[in-house]
């Protein structure tokens, strides 16, 4: 992809205890281009926050990485100090979580932690950063900013809350931003309004957005490219409007099947909507060959014998399996 700005090569994470090593991410490769919104999808346990993780430098043990690379700008994040990681993330790297009641710090004020990262990352003195953290809140449109800066997290509701994160987040025009399950704590109501804000920001910037969601239709609706995570493995990478209208890997098949839409009417004596049948393997239990070869309504002996690899099926489109659609 021309002008990346994040590109991530054979990405892999481990979880370190008393026995040997297990492989939580095994060689997950993608990237994302300047401006672009890239989706990262899959069930909950499938690798997806470890990977946000990892690229921010906010992985703790027990968890490491152990290979791979994670290019921003072209700078190997992975090869890092934790104080040269500090200097970059917030600067250069940004991430939205998905509480942002347990992200802030209760003890300090919104306006503070706001304006914090002005201090650090441009050098302002105190006054400078709180008229600059003024201007962040009215970004993130909070009404009464002046006022809204002296609160404490509690006193705000979690539309608000999640406002303040994303005005810390955005602060210092970051190259990229990530959003980890940004609305997940937040009423149905304002979800929508809190990821137009988001995106509406970032296009302003020119920040390219790496979007971690369980939410297919959000992510169908607002990402370029989608990468399939399933069991710590990268299994279909493609086009948002391919991978949601023509999926290639039976397990992208079987998410996207499973989404309810308006209009469809169950069949007769049919009294749920499709599911994918099983459950995702334990990180200890991974399969030696095709890691979805159990739930898999395609399984062949081929598929259990030994690591699949991606097959390229597009100029950008991959797929990781033996028998794809």
């Amino acid at each position: 992809m021309s002008d990346t700005i994040l590109d991530i090569r054979d990405l892999s994470i481990a979880l370190h205890g008393e026995g040997p090593p297990l492989s939580a991410v095994d060689g997950v490769n993608f990237s994302v281009g300047r401006g672009e919104v890239f989706g990262l999808v899959g069930e909950s346990g499938c690798g997806k926050s470890l990977c946000a993780l990892a690229i921010a430098g906010l992985l703790q043990a027990p968890m490491a990485v152990s290979g791979g690379q994670i290019l921003l700008e072209g700078r190997d994040l992975a090869r890092l100090s934790a104080a040269e990681m500090r200097h970059l993330r917030g600067d250069k790297v940004s991430m939205i979580f998905q509480e942002p009641m347990t992200a802030l710090n209760p003890l300090m004020t919104v306006g503070d932690q706001i304006g914090e990262m002005f201090v650090l990352h441009r050098g302002l003195g105190a006054r400078a950063a709180r008229m600059k953290a003024i201007e962040a809140l009215e970004q993130v449109q909070v009404s009464s900013p002046e006022r809204r800066i002296n609160a404490y997290p509690h006193q705000l509701s979690g539309g608000m809350r999640q406002r303040v994160m994303i005005a810390i987040a955005l602060a210092c025009d970051p190259a990229l931003l990530i959003a980890d399950e940004p609305t997940t704590a937040l009423d149905v109501t304002i979800q929508a309004e809190i990821v137009e804000l988001v995106l509406e920001l970032c296009r302003a910037k020119g920040t390219a957005v790496m979007m971690i969601s369980h939410d297919l239709g959000l992510v169908a609706r607002i990402c370029n490219r989608v990468a399939v995570m399933y069991a710590g493995q990268i299994v279909e990478e493609r086009g948002s409007t391919e991978i949601f209208t023509a999926p290639a890997h039976p397990y992208t098949r079987g998410l996207v099947d499973a989404l309810p839409r308006l209009g469809r009417r169950l069949e007769r004596g049919q009294e749920k909507l499709t599911e994918i049948g099983g459950v995702v393997p334990a990180i200890r239990d991974f399969p030696q060959g095709c890691r979805f070869a159990p739930r898999c309504p395609r399984v062949t002996a081929e598929c259990r014998a030994a690591r699949i690899p991606m097959t390229a099926l597009t100029e950008e489109g991959r797929v990781r399996c033996l028998h794809h659609v």
